[in-house]
């Protein structure tokens, strides 16, 4: 029998906060000894995540050399399909159109890239694609080749839009009161204003319509890996596998947060990070700074900006906020900073564009993270051991927060009255999750959970098992068809 090539298609989308989780599972299936070709739609941005790639392996190219490896080891390479837009187009500003087109024009696109590849004997093992790209599981389907989904989301987010898509009955009559409760299996009791946004009657259909898809396919999907953990999310776990097999794979988030060695890719950031922010930090006291960042998405209007800044003053903490400028022709201008709030502030706080957060909440000046609950953020947060401040917007961000301050307990949540935090509210955070009653347990739960999420993806751990159980079943499932094929021939 021909030895069984070892390579795995990842498909997803140029966006930050679904690239960078599917590049961590890439590092993670190569050191597992898997060739990875990671596909996404072509973008001004591509260029970024491609250099990213390139120097990833080349590193383990280099590495192999000085040991006199033979042959090389795997590596990740990348490659691109058009999703029937120009590269300026605004993906962010008209996401129905994106979304639109990347289903129709990209699932050709994709199915030609896939086609050539088998053209050229070099069939996927295991094609694994992001929940937002459904119609992959169609084009896996096609060639016959197994198909995994990498949820980006927590798991209790997953379990939410399950029993919503598949359950609906318990979700009476959802309207926009957002303190009317909600009872549902393995998950807190729920406020509406505690939902995905998705499922809201206010969200536009195309996300409704996608994630519609998506549970629709699913029986299409063999594996569904999860970007958490198992010690993190035990009853929405629990639950869920019960209804699909599923894997707890995560955090997925930079080596760099898990103390390894930096001869991986980290992340890859759209922006250019400013990093002469972390020498600010250097000369701050320990557990001292607010950062605050609401990712690479979300926007603020001008009512919360003025209330957070003044919040932030008030505190009187220093504090380092990311305000990401606003793109060229995006109708998401939002706030701008109050007139003289820098003058004001600048012997207490730093304002920067982007910044490389994975070494600000790793350093020991930072005491708590103001955050819009996005769940990279979240999990980073968590692996580096820092309590939150919860400051949610929209889709799994309301959830999130629910999660971090009622489940794990880590933070606390702005009470907000049409999605605005008042100073006052703002400054009363910052001191319940700094130097309140609650202040020490939030950080030593904080910190446990550091230590338990460092453990699941060491060797051995529950995270690492689960990925080395997925590529096993993989090829046994392979093995056991080709076999079969076999003796059907012999017959």
């Amino acid at each position: 029998m021909v030895a069984q090539k070892k390579h795995f298609l990842l498909v997803t989308v140029t966006l930050q906060g679904h690239l960078n989780p599917m590049l961590r599972l890439a590092q993670r299936l190569v050191s597992k000894g898997i060739n990875v070709t990671i596909a996404t739609n072509n973008h001004v941005s591509s260029h970024r995540m491609l250099k990213s790639t390139r120097a990833f392996t080349n590193n383990l190219h280099a590495a192999a050399a000085a040991q006199n490896t033979a042959p090389k080891p795997p590596g990740i390479s990348l490659v691109f399909f058009s999703d029937g837009l120009s590269l300026e187009f605004d993906r962010n500003k008209d996401v129905d159109s994106f979304i639109k087109s990347l289903r129709t024009t990209g699932a050709k696109t994709l199915s030609t890239l896939v086609a050539d590849f088998i053209a050229q004997d070099n069939k996927f093992s295991c094609i694994i694609c992001n929940p937002f790209m459904p119609w992959v599981a169609d084009i896996a389907a096609e060639y016959g080749i197994p198909c995994a989904v990498l949820w980006i989301q927590a798991c209790t987010v997953l379990s939410v839009y399950y029993l919503y898509f598949k359950n609906f009955n318990l979700f009476p009559a959802i309207d926009e009161n957002p303190d009317k409760s909600l009872e549902l299996p393995a998950v807190s009791v729920l406020q509406v204003k505690d939902l995905p946004s998705f499922i809201l009657p206010s969200s536009p259909p195309i996300f409704r319509e996608t994630l519609s898809h998506f549970f629709q396919n699913l029986d299409k999907i063999k594996w569904v890996l999860v970007n958490s953990f198992a010690e993190m999310e035990k009853e929405a776990v629990s639950f869920m596998g019960v209804l699909h097999p599923i894997y707890p794979i995560g955090p997925l988030v930079s080596p760099f947060l898990l103390g390894e060695e930096e001869k991986t890719i980290g992340s890859v950031d759209i922006w250019d990070a400013e990093n002469s922010c972390i020498e600010w930090l250097d000369k701050k006291p320990p557990s001292s700074v607010i950062y605050i960042s609401f990712g690479s998405i979300s926007v603020l209007s001008q009512k919360q900006m003025d209330d957070l800044a003044m919040g932030l003053k008030n505190s009187n903490k220093p504090f380092l906020w990311v305000i990401r400028t606003a793109e060229k022709n995006s109708e998401k201008k939002g706030g701008e900073l109050p007139a003289k709030f820098k003058e004001e502030t600048k012997e207490k706080g730093l304002v920067v564009t982007w910044c490389p957060q994975e070494k600000v909440l790793l350093h020991q000046a930072v005491a708590c993270f103001i955050t819009h609950c996005g769940w990279n953020s979240a999990l980073e947060t968590v692996v580096a051991g820092v309590p939150v401040v919860a400051y949610p917007g929209w889709t799994d961000q309301p959830t999130v927060a629910k999660f971090l301050v009622d489940v794990l307990k880590i933070g606390i949540r702005v009470k907000a009255e049409d999605e605005v935090a008042s100073a006052g509210e703002v400054e009363r955070c910052i001191f319940e999750v700094t130097d309140g009653a609650e202040a020490k347990e939030m950080k030593k739960r904080a910190l446990e959970l550091k230590e338990a999420a460092k453990k699941v993806v060491a060797d051995g751990g529950s995270s690492d098992q689960n990925i080395t159980q997925f590529i096993s079943e993989i090829f046994l499932r392979r093995v056991k068809g080709v076999e079969e094929k076999e003796n059907d021939e012999n017959a």
